[in-house]
């Protein structure tokens, strides 16, 4: 009788819906691809939340008018901003700042690994030199973590 119980039990429990809740958040690289050194690299973490509904509207047919939400409000004055190391110097590309980055990147990841954060997704760009006269470029990456709450 106690197994039968048991066993129900267990199917029982197995059919029941649960919600876990989870958090999310978003650690981004930034990594200079100027030549010469000369851009600024980061990683940059916000350590407070928006809520996206504040700064959104809803454009109809009926009514299409701007978004009036003040740009302000939406910047955010409290996040951790880590240096990194920009991937070229007055020599060309720095395969040891790379590794540097590397290396920083990794401890923060760790870092977030060991408070209960897992890593979900990775998403990385790159914006580099389009020709003669273009001295811009980035390289970044956005991790974003989950945790259950």
């Amino acid at each position: 009788m106690k197994k039968t119980v048991f066993i129900l039990s267990l199917v029982l429990f197995s059919f029941l819906e649960t919600q876990a809740q989870v958090e999310y958040k978003v650690i981004t690289s930034v990594e200079s691809i100027v030549s010469s050194g000369l851009g600024r690299s980061r990683l940059i973490s916000a350590n407070e939340e928006k809520d996206y509904k504040e700064f959104t509207s809803t454009q109809t047919e009926d009514d299409n008018g701007r978004n009036k939400s003040d740009r302000s409000d939406i910047r955010v004055k409290n996040f951790d901003e880590t240096k990194l190391l920009n991937f070229y110097n007055i020599v060309g590309i720095r395969f040891q700042n790379i590794a540097a980055n590397d290396a920083v990147i990794t401890s923060k990841i760790n870092t977030m690994v060991a408070e209960g954060w897992e890593l979900a997704f990775v998403n990385s760009a790159v914006e580099s030199d389009a020709g003669k006269g273009d001295n811009q470029g980035i390289f970044i990456t956005r991790y974003i973590f989950k945790r259950q709450l």
